[in-house]
This record gives C-alpha cells, structure tokens and sequence, in this order.
C-alpha cells in the first residue's frame, strides 16, 4: 500500500460521519446542538468547561424520543458503518459535536446490562479505525437517555488534547498522592491500556467492576450499581455513582472528562464558591 492508499484508509469512519453528517443535517435526521463556553474553572494542570445551550431546543426535548426504543430500528439517515456482525456505528441525533457517534447493538441489549466481549471487540474495530474519547452512561442515574446499548464517541486527533481533564487521568495513573483520598478511591478504578486486544480492555472493565463493588457477571445477572465507563488508547476508567445530579447539573460520563452543560436550573454559583470537583465528589458513590 502506497503512502496515498494508506492516508485514504484512514479513519474511514471519520470521514464517512462527516459525509453523513452533512447529508442527515439536510433531511432533518441530525439536529446539532450549538453551545458555547460560558465559564471555565482551571485547576493546577486540568480544568472544566461549563456550557449553555444556545441553539433553540429545550433539555427536556434531548429526553424525549418519538418511540421506546430509537435504535431499534435506528434512522439509516445517521448509519455510518455495521461493525462485525452484531453492531452499528451510527450519529448521534443531536450531537454537540461534529461526528458524535454512537456504537450500537443490532438487535436488544439493555444499556443496564453487563457489557460483553462483543461489545469491545466492537469497539476496537472502531478504535482502530477513529479513535477519541469513549463514554458509557450505564443506566439514567449515570446520566444515560436510552435504555438500548450503546457507547459513544467523540473523535480525537492523534495530537489532540482528549479532554480538558486528562492529566488529571494522567496524575492519577502515575499514583500522585494529592489525588488520592478515600472517596476517590473507592468510587473510581483506572487502569492503562497498552493493547488494542478487545480481552484485555474487556477483562479491566470486569476487574474495575469487581473492585469497586458493581459486581461480576459471573455471579451478578446486572450490575449492581450505576457507573460511568471512560476510555481513551491509554486507559480505562469506571465511576461508580451515587445520583444522576444536583444543584441544577446533570452529569453523565462528560462531566468527569471535565465538560459540564449548564441549563437554567444550574447553580453556577455553586460552582464558583465550592468548584467541579466538589460537585463530583458528590454524585459518586465511595461505599
């Protein structure tokens, strides 16, 4: 393969979101949702972003679909690509970014459910291919809107920053003992990935799950508590939570990626007197 084979077959996926994304936009199928940054609050190497909405759709119509189950069968004006033969990359109706995809299962599976060898063999193909932030809401408590499997997406060029708090990922990876207290301790399992075999990402999620107390599928038919699940190319993270929000903020895996959404009913003063991090150390779970 010559250098200009090679850079076409690269992050196909990518390009054809972009593709798809302009076309769905043009049906109607995609409803991208403009926001701006209205605050930011920097801790020593890391920080947060706090955003607004300023398109004109409310929260509550993010929550609502037209039927129980959107993905089952999902728009094909948002299909990018099947995956294997049990999944489907797809667009995010309203993404707040270009090419926010979502990782399906074809047929049924519970979004509270175990997620399984197929589900990270999945998304590696995927990774492989387009790579970024991945996140997983396990059920509404966790911030999910959906109850069908699916993970998500937001790509990342190689030289990109993943999020705005990645060192702080990277800080605790390296074991820096200012991170460490209990509640941190108990309610988050962070692992590094040094592969792009699906066992070993899948076996990290089984043991994070376990060590936290969310339970096994050996034993567990669910898991037993709600989680957020992270990965990026170099890690792997579970957050075990305690409440879907407070003071007006509704978090979901984003938000410990250091992306916060404001609504109307958001105390921002809550934020600028106690900060992010006070906010997330109240909706995890440290038992």
């Amino acid at each position: 393969m010559n250098a200009s084979q090679e850079k076409a077959s690269y992050e196909k996926f990518w390009r054809i979101a972009l593709e798809r994304s302009s076309y769905a936009k043009q049906k109607k199928s995609l409803i991208p949702l403009e926001t701006k940054i209205i605050k930011t609050y920097v801790h020593d190497d890391y920080y947060f972003e706090l955003r607004c909405i300023i398109s004109k759709i409310s929260i509550n119509t993010l929550k609502e679909t037209p039927t129980p189950n959107p993905f089952l069968p999902w728009n094909k004006d948002l299909e990018i690509a099947r995956i294997g033969n049990g999944h489907t990359l797809i667009l995010n109706k309203y993404p707040v970014q270009i090419g926010h995809m979502l990782l399906i299962t074809n047929s049924w599976a519970p979004q509270n459910g175990w997620l399984t060898m197929d589900d990270m063999t999945a998304l590696k193909i995927v990774d492989q291919d387009t790579s970024g932030l991945w996140f997983f809401n396990s059920c509404p408590i966790a911030g999910a809107s959906q109850p069908h499997r699916h993970l998500q997406l937001l790509r990342r060029k190689a030289n990109d920053q993943l999020c705005p708090r990645s060192n702080w990922f990277d800080r605790l990876l390296n074991n820096n003992s200012s991170l460490n207290t209990n509640t941190l301790l108990s309610s988050y399992a962070l692992y590094r990935t040094t592969s792009d075999d699906a066992f070993s990402l899948h076996q990290s999620y089984l043991k994070a799950c376990e060590m936290l107390g969310i339970g096994t599928p050996y034993i567990d038919k669910a898991p037993k508590k709600p989680y957020n699940l992270l990965i990026s190319r170099n890690w792997i993270c579970v957050i075990k939570r305690s409440k879907e929000g407070m003071h007006g903020f509704s978090i979901n895996g984003l938000g410990f990626a250091g992306y916060l959404l404001a609504t109307k009913n958001s105390n921002i003063k809550f934020l600028d007197e106690f900060g992010p991090e006070n906010l997330l150390d109240n909706i995890v779970d440290p038992t």
